[in-house]
């Protein structure tokens, strides 16, 4: 197997653990009516500060949705923890991976 073949199943691979991450997180939302201009109101109670809201259920999905790619890369750049979810993880090396040809 060629290099570039090799990195693109790597890059397959992350996109495959972001991606089944993120629906489990979002399967795990809740969505309230809250007293507000934007009275959607949705958030992932295990991903701590995780939250959105909008003026449809909809906007309020997908602002969270949106919130929580940014909460994910914010973690990964500060180097928090991401906890578990729906028993998918974020796995994220800290050594530096080569690839061999």
């Amino acid at each position: 197997m060629q290099r570039c073949e090799r990195l693109y199943l790597i890059a397959e691979d992350i996109i495959a653990m972001f991606a089944e991450y993120i629906q489990a997180a979002m399967d795990q939302a809740i969505y309230e009516i809250i007293d507000d201009p934007e009275p959607f109101y949705g958030e992932v109670p295990e991903l701590q500060g995780l939250w959105a809201t909008g003026k449809t259920l909809e906007e309020c999905r997908k602002n969270l949705m949106d919130a929580l790619e940014d909460w994910i890369a914010a973690h990964l750049a500060w180097g928090y923890p991401i906890p578990s979810i729906g028993g998918h993880t974020i796995q994220v090396s800290k050594e530096p991976m080569a690839v061999a040809d």
